[in-house]
């Protein structure tokens, strides 16, 4: 999407939806808001929605962070403590391990 075509109030209307979006468990949706919108909301020349627009994009970034944070902690723990989980931690994989590493 080029986003130069698109009128500021409409850029406005697509990040909400994205910061909304991402709180469907989708956390990468708020980082590709923080990309998308980053230029508009801090860099370009004061416009009637960039303080609303701002605050999307200032929130989207924290909130990023904060999914992918859990994400890789999530990770870690799963991958240092599978073995400890026996068949519980086997079930959480799709694909079942044969035997210890």
């Amino acid at each position: 999407m080029d986003l130069a075509k698109v009128s500021n109030g409409e850029k406005l209307n697509i990040c909400r939806k994205y910061f909304y979006g991402g709180f469907g468990l989708l956390p990468v949706l708020w980082l590709v808001n923080f990309v998308w919108f980053f230029r508009d909301a801090f860099l370009k020349e004061t416009f009637p929605e960039q303080k609303k627009l701002r605050q999307y994009v200032t929130i989207s970034g924290i909130l990023a962070l904060f999914g992918i944070g859990i994400v890789v902690a999530w990770a870690i723990v799963y991958q240092k403590y599978r073995l400890d989980w026996g068949e519980a931690g086997d079930r959480l994989l799709f694909v079942i391990p044969v035997g210890k590493p």
